[in-house]
Parts: structure tokens; sequence; C-alpha cells
């Protein structure tokens, strides 16, 4: 058997355990930073050693060091799991090893992207003509479509940001949901923008902007503008009103951008496609494949409506790049140079489960996340915070003292989700919402089935009746 041979066996042996293991796991790394800076940090010898001893150091070295979070019960950040197909093709992109930065370097992994991006502008309900890039994430995707709103805006007052930079340049105004999220004024960041140009909008009691405050606000300068809305928000699952919104911002002239890092993928559902009525209206949309849609890592999606201003944002031309003029070169829709074939895992997952198989999974996650929440914040000591509208809900723990403050409550929250974690059976993460310490639950896992809500409820019920208030 060859190195190569016997590598990638006991890569595959190691990846099937895992998996085939996972509910039986704890989801949380048992492993300290110490055991794993010991084990890890061993010399770096002159001659090497073989191929296979790396993998068996390598797994043995980071055992329990590895958080579950591709498992069932994980309900921290908003993180799916892989579904098989996607997890095989995405091996099969690190053995193919293409660059797919242009046709000439991956001739497959160009028409895979241009594939998958039609399929999933159809189940998106989103304009055709719109173009789209397979990023690494929704950070990058934000940075892309906010790259393209940067140089339309600027257009508009006559500035070519591209060739001019942003000396001189009118200043750009964004205004953003007050629950915008964290990427966004880091993407604001990157492109020079800065995070100083936000405006946040009020919203009312459900989380959405409030149409008159935009208004207002849009009122009160001509500079050029960019309005950033959210699909969902990250604590609660709220949607703004897009059929309200869009049109007072396009009135303004204003570029539109969504925030879809996992609701956008809701219009696949014919249960709750009705609460993004008219988001196809808007100039640009960011999502994430690895969220609902069951990804490995690795993969957001930047989509433009209008492809001119997207690719003048990020295309690149050079002397030594081999260009065919009826094929896709990725290079001139992402702000990456090498990257990996993402496209191949979205196509894998895209017809596994097809259109019906999206649907369901994401009412099925919507239902878990309810039923989760409800009877969490059932608890003794618990509170229910926010019922999962969607699939995000909130809860916390109430220190039983009389004369507990809010104070004390955020702290008990706080120390009962470590619990929680530090059990192993599930785990969550802590988060702010509306001024109170709150333990968020989120359901995106393609995984997750009725027996892990179960486990799940026991096993927090058990941390409740035997955690003291501090």
């Amino acid at each position: 058997m060859s190195s190569i041979d016997e590598a990638l066996e006991l890569a595959h042996r190691h990846a099937v355990d895992y998996l085939a293991n996972l509910g039986q796991r704890p989801v949380n790394a048992t492993a300290t930073l110490t055991d794993l800076r010991q084990r890890l940090d061993v010399p770096l010898t002159g001659a090497g050693v073989s191929a296979s001893r790396v993998i068996d150091d390598l797994i043995a070295a980071t055992e329990g060091g590895h958080l579950g979070s591709s498992g069932g019960r994980f309900f921290a950040w908003v993180s799916g799991g892989a579904l098989p197909s996607a997890l095989a093709a995405d091996w099969l992109v690190s053995t193919w090893d293409n660059n797919a930065a242009i046709y000439a370097s991956g001739p497959a992994s160009a028409v895979v992207e241009e594939v998958a991006g039609r399929w999933i502008l159809d189940l998106l309900g989103l304009p055709a003509s719109a173009s789209h890039a397979f990023t690494t994430g929704c950070q990058m995707a934000h940075v892309t479509c906010l790259a393209a709103a940067r140089h339309a805006v600027l257009a508009s007052h006559d500035w070519n940001v591209e060739n001019q930079g942003l000396f001189g340049a009118p200043r750009i105004r964004v205004l953003a949901n007050e629950h915008h999220h964290g990427s966004v004024t880091r993407a604001l960041r990157f492109l020079g923008i800065g995070a100083q140009s936000l405006e946040p909008v009020a919203t009312d009691s459900g989380s959405r902007i409030v149409p008159l405050a935009l208004a207002t606000a849009l009122q009160r300068s001509d500079a050029p503008t960019i309005v950033i809305l959210d699909a969902a928000d990250l604590n609660v699952g709220a949607f703004d009103e897009f059929r309200e919104v869009i049109p007072i911002a396009k009135a303004a002239r204003a570029w539109v951008h969504v925030d879809g890092a996992f609701g956008l993928w809701a219009r696949a559902s014919a249960h709750y496609r009705d609460r993004l009525r008219n988001v196809e209206q808007a100039d640009s949309w960011a999502t994430d494949a690895h969220k609902w849609l069951n990804t490995p890592k690795d993969i957001g999606i930047a989509i433009v409506a209008d492809a001119k201003a997207h690719r003048a944002a990020t295309a690149i031309n050079a002397s030594y790049l081999s260009s065919y003029t009826d094929a896709r070169d990725e290079i001139d829709w992402t702000p990456e140079w090498t990257r990996r074939s993402r496209g191949f895992p979205v196509y894998a997952a895209l017809r596994e489960l097809g259109r019906d198989g999206l649907g369901h999974l994401i009412d099925r996650c919507c239902a878990y996340a309810a039923r989760l929440t409800n009877e969490l914040g059932a608890l003794p000591g618990a509170e229910l915070i926010a019922p999962a509208t969607l699939n995000q809900g909130l809860v916390r723990f109430l220190d039983k003292r009389r004369d507990a403050t809010e104070a004390d409550h955020d702290a008990r929250t706080d120390a009962v989700i470590e619990a929680i974690n530090r059990e192993g059976t599930a785990f969550f993460s802590g988060t702010r919402w509306k001024g109170q310490r709150v333990m968020r639950i989120s359901v995106v896992n393609a995984r997750t089935t009725t027996e892990d809500i179960e486990r799940t409820v026991t096993a927090v019920a058990s941390v409740l009746a035997n955690e003291a208030s501090p």
C-alpha cells in the first residue's frame, strides 16, 4: 500500500468513526488548552515522518479537542452539519486541488459554480439576471456585495472608486437595522467606508425597522446611501418588512443590501417564505451555505442584482490569465485569487436535498427550535424571553434569591450556560438582548432529531436541579 493510500485510509476510518459516534460523544471539547498544546507542540524533525504516522499522531493529539458542532445537539452559533454528499464532495475538492479562480485553472469548478449559482437564484426567488460569487463565508459575501454597492452609489455621484480611491470621495452613509450583525460593520471597515458611517435605525417590538424611522433618516441627507436590512436577526429570527421599507429606500436612491446569512434560505420553505415577501426587490443579498444548506464550512454566497456593478468592483485582468469568451471566470466576481472549488459541495447538497428536501429541512429545524425554546423556558428557574418564530429562540436563568438584581440574573444565566456546556449533552451560547444576558437557541443542523431535543431538555433540567444559585 502506498503512503497516500495509507494516509487516506486512516483519515477515512477516523472520519467514519467520528461521525458514527457523534450522538454518543460529548458535544463540548474535553481536552484543555494545556492538553492540546502539549500534545501538538512536538519537535519538528529534520528528516520528517511518514504520512500515515502524521495522521495517526494528529488523531491522537487532538482527541477531545473538537467541538461537536457537526452533531445534532449543537445549538450555539448558527452552524449546520455537513450533508453526506456535501462532505464527500468537499473531500474531492481537496483531492482534485484545482485553483477555482478561472475556467482555465479548473474548468469543472467554473461550470459547477455557474450551475449551482443559477439553482440558488431560482430556489430563493431572486432575479435570474443577478450575479453571484462563492466566498469564504457571509463575512466576505458582505464585503463583496458592499463593494458593488460602494461602486454604484459613488458612481451615481460621478466618482469612480476603483480608479480614484476613497480620498476625496463623497462620504457614504449606511443605515442599518439597530440589531445588525457585527460582520456588517466589519465589512464597512474592510472597504474603507468605516464603522462610523453606520447609523442604526430604530426597530419595533418585533425587532423590525420602523418604516417612518427609515424614511426620516433618509431625508436628512442626499449623500450616497446604503440601507442594510435583516433576514433574519441573529437572536430572534426577525425579518424586516421588505415590502414596506425597500420602496422607501429605493425612492431615496439608496442601495438596499440584505443580510440573509441563514434567514434567506427560508424562501425555500412554503411555510416561511412569506416573511421574505418582496426581498427580491433589493440590490444585493448575502448568505451562507454552511448554515441551513448544511455544507462544510467556508462557503458564503454573495448575490448582486446589478451584475455590472459587481464585476466593476471585483474583476481583474492580467496578461498571464487565460480567458475563454464563453466561460465564467470566478475571479471576476470574488475578492480572492487562489481559492477552493466551493461550488462542488453546494451543488452536491442541492442535488441531495432537492427543492422539497430543503423546504422540509427548514420547516423541521423551525419546529425543533420552537419545541426546544418553549420546553427549556418552562423549566423551573428558567424564563422564556423570545419564543422561536423561526429557528432562533431566547431563554434566561434566574437567580433564586429574593433580592436578586438584573446583574445577578445575568450572572446566573452565564453560569448555567457554562454548566450545560460542561455537562456535554448539548452546547449553547450566550448573548445580550435588550440589556439582558440570555441563552440563544439555534437549530439549523440536518442531523438534529426529536431524540436530540428530548435528551437536551432532560440534560438542562438536570443541570438546573443541581446548579446552586451564585
